[in-house]
């Protein structure tokens, strides 16, 4: 029984990798994408002119990456990038590094990310999620997301204090051998910045965006633009927490880049958008 019970379940996700498979593949080129280039062609041409920009900009490209970004899972950073392509211009003269070090940023923005690292030392965040949270392949815990304030399962009076600069507060926890797919983040008027909090013993656990990895046993904040490609792992035997934050990207219209961030919080947690990307959004 249990073997035909098995067996039911393999072919089931079998037919549904190959429906996905064939959306992406034939579907989503043959039937979307080349009537629309007909009948539109100006709005394609625009389309494709910002979509080439957009993934260009990834590093270490590859045709798997262009695959992903015009028929995969970057559709729709494909969609939003004209608006993308706006922020990078509202940012000028502060050019887009893709992967940041600390110091890239302006003071003001340095200061808000320690002063965060400074808050999450003073509390032991792991002790008090760990039972909430080692169930899930990938939780995430919100004290604010682009803005918008979460009731979470854990007081951090620190977390709710005023923010300039930080628009997201969360924690994500990946349990033993979870890896993401390869994805790309939907809009850049953020950077993303991730701060381990546990000691990692190995490099079985770590981030990489383009040709550009990072091992949380060896550097414990990372800072990328998150539109860019990018994967995570956890090898190790023990489950991985990393600081979740957003903070606005450095531009001379910084309350362009706040209205924008505070868009993307609202349809976030009114369409629970977080649950799209594979996450268990855990709240009190």
């Amino acid at each position: 029984m249990s073997s035909t019970i098995d067996k039911r379940l393999s072919d089931r996700e079998s037919f549904g990798g190959i429906c996905r498979l064939a959306l992406k593949r034939i579907i989503l080129p043959f039937g979307v994408l080349a009537p629309f280039a007909y009948f539109h062609p100006g709005i394609a041409l625009f389309y494709a002119t910002c979509g080439v920009y957009d993934v260009s900009r990834n590093r270490g490209l590859t045709l798997s990456t262009l695959r992903r970004y015009f028929m995969g899972n970057g559709v729709l950073v494909w969609a939003l990038s004209p608006i993308n392509i706006l922020l990078d211009l509202f940012s000028l003269p502060y050019l887009n590094k893709g992967v940041y070090r600390l110091e890239d940023l302006q003071e003001a923005h340095q200061a808000e990310v320690r002063r965060l690292i400074a808050a999450t030392r003073e509390v032991d965040l792991v002790g008090e999620v760990e039972g909430r949270s080692k169930q899930h392949r990938r939780a995430m815990i919100f004290w604010r997301s682009y803005g918008v304030k979460y009731d979470t399962i854990v007081n951090v009076p620190a977390f709710h204090e005023p923010w300039s600069y930080i628009q997201t507060i969360g924690l994500s926890v990946f349990n033993k051998g979870v890896t993401t797919s390869p994805h790309f983040g939907w809009l850049r008027a953020t950077l993303r910045v991730l701060y381990n909090i546990n000691d990692v013993s190995d490099r079985s656990a770590y981030i990489q965006v383009g040709d550009q990895i990072n091992y949380w046993c060896e550097n414990k904040l990372f800072i990328f633009d998150d539109t860019l490609l990018h994967v995570s792992a956890n090898g190790d035997n023990q489950l991985r927490y990393c600081m979740f934050v957003d903070i606005l990207r450095p531009s001379p219209f910084p309350r362009i880049m706040a209205a924008v961030s505070a868009l993307e919080g609202y349809l976030n947690k009114k369409f629970q958008l977080i649950r799209l990307s594979g996450w268990t959004l855990v709240q009190r």
